[in-house]
């Protein structure tokens, strides 16, 4: 106990004969650039973090990632899990199954549009163009894959604008045909994954019927079957190997 009180007040006394430290303080102001080549850095910060910023967006409309999220949704739908799996896994999964589907594309981008960037063979501008390009290569695949280009004429008809190829469609058009068209896709497969779930809920629930239990819910009964089903016919595997094949290579 002398100890402690000791050290306090050495440390007291230290405290107050020593000098008084101002705080740092912090500014942030606008200042002229002085060569051309700090407002071009500046600028690509600004675009990075604007990248940044819209990343969730890009990644959900110009990616397999819609479809992939809507099938998982309606196939815990259609178990009738509710929150099981939950969202946080059903997310990660989607998101490594879409960098998994997407590596061709995201290695195309790599080698033909930021590598050449980096070693100053070309602008930034150059760079975009090409990773547009490679993007609308991939939806536009998607699209006459799935023959979903009438949601391209349908959109350019309502725009005003008059196209008769699908490449001739602007970033304005192609990208809502594209999230349009990954939305179909996902609800036909919903529907063919709904298909043998329903037909274990009626077989229940007519056995239940006829075994007079009239007040016990069929889908607590069903609930169990459905998942062992699933589990034997090892569902995990199939649904993840249809998204996979679902997507043109």
């Amino acid at each position: 106990m002398r100890k402690i009180l000791v050290f306090l007040l050495i440390l007291l006394s230290l405290i107050s004969f020593s000098q008084e430290v101002p705080f740092p303080s912090i500014s942030i102001g606008v200042r002229p650039a002085e060569e051309p080549e700090d407002l071009v850095v500046t600028l690509e910060i600004l675009l990075i973090l604007t990248v940044l910023t819209l990343a969730p967006s890009i990644l959900v409309l110009f990616t397999s990632f819609t479809r992939i999220i809507v099938v998982f949704s309606l196939f815990r739908n259609a178990l009738g899990t509710r929150q099981t799996p939950p969202n946080q896994v059903m997310i990660g999964l989607a998101l490594f199954l879409t960098f998994l589907i997407m590596q061709p594309v995201w290695n195309d981008i790599y080698n033909n549009a930021i590598t050449p960037y980096l070693e100053r063979e070309i602008g930034y501008q150059e760079m975009f163009q090409r990773i547009n390009n490679r993007i609308r290569e991939f939806m536009i695949k998607e699209l006459k894959n799935h023959h979903n280009e009438d949601n391209v004429f349908m959109l350019a008809q309502n725009a005003n604008l008059e196209i008769t190829r699908v490449e001739e469609a602007p970033n304005s058009v192609l990208i809502p045909a594209f999230v349009l068209g990954e939305l179909e896709i996902a609800f036909k497969m919903g529907v063919v994954l709904y298909v043998p779930f329903i037909v274990i809920d009626m077989i229940v629930a007519s056995i239940l019927l006829s075994m007079g239990m009239i007040m016990i819910p069929p889908v607590f009964v069903s609930l169990p079957f459905k998942i062992l089903i699933f589990v034997m016919a090892n569902g995990w595997d199939l649904l993840v190997e249809g998204l996979i094949k679902s997507f043109a290579r």
